[in-house]
């Protein structure tokens, strides 16, 4: 079976790095994006390739909300993984009940990841 490609969005290169070193660990590909912008452009490009999109809930210029509406309207169909250095608040909620597959607390350890992300790999 071909390795599980994920995209990675933060706009703190510390998460980038930290989060690709987690990821191949667990035997992901990883692409990443430092914005909003970059991640539709990422997706838009890579489509067929990523099984699904962790996404940092605040970023600069286009924050998770647009984003998210933004991969939607590339793939009805993606999965997203919320992500913040806060707690689940209103808007994380909010996304959740739209679609948003799940949320992590940052800075998450490798088994809060692992497991994370085998909940949305098994999700219709």
């Amino acid at each position: 079976m071909a390795a599980k490609t994920v995209l990675l969005v933060d706009d703190e290169e510390i998460v980038i790095g930290v989060g690709r070193q987690m990821l191949e660990k667990l035997e992901f590909a990883v692409l990443t994006a430092n914005n909003g912008k970059e991640a539709l452009d990422v997706y838009k490009n890579n489509q067929t390739e990523i099984d699904f999109v962790i996404l940092d809930m605040i970023m600069p210029d286009m924050g998770a909300a647009d984003t998210y509406d933004g991969l939607r309207s590339i793939n009805p169909a993606v999965k997203v993984l919320l992500s913040s250095g806060y707690g689940a608040d209103q808007k994380t909620n909010e996304l959740l009940s739209r679609g948003c597959c799940g949320f992590i607390q940052k800075p998450f350890n490798m088994k809060g990841l692992s497991e994370k992300i085998e909940e949305i790999l098994t999700s219709p």
